[in-house]
């Protein structure tokens, strides 16, 4: 599985990581990701994803529902 989060779809950024002397090399910035146990009410179980922590954060407040019906998520596959 890719690092991506499931929810919000980031991803890695790509970036420069700049020494002392000034030289420029190529890096990747990965998001955080987190694997995370949330009960889905509706299909009365706990579905398991990976999740950025920013989305865990939103998930607080709009819900697992709302927030997997605009990502256009199936929760019924997880």
């Amino acid at each position: 599985m890719s690092r991506r989060c499931q929810i919000t779809g980031k991803k890695a950024n790509n970036a420069m990581a700049v020494s002392h002397s000034h030289r420029r090399t190529h890096k990747l910035q990965q998001p955080n990701l987190q694997w995370k146990r949330v009960w889905w009410p509706q299909g009365k179980r706990w579905v398991r994803l990976k999740l950025s922590t920013k989305a865990i954060k939103t998930l607080e407040t709009k819900g697992i529902h709302a927030m997997a019906k605009e990502a256009g998520l199936d929760l019924n596959k997880f």
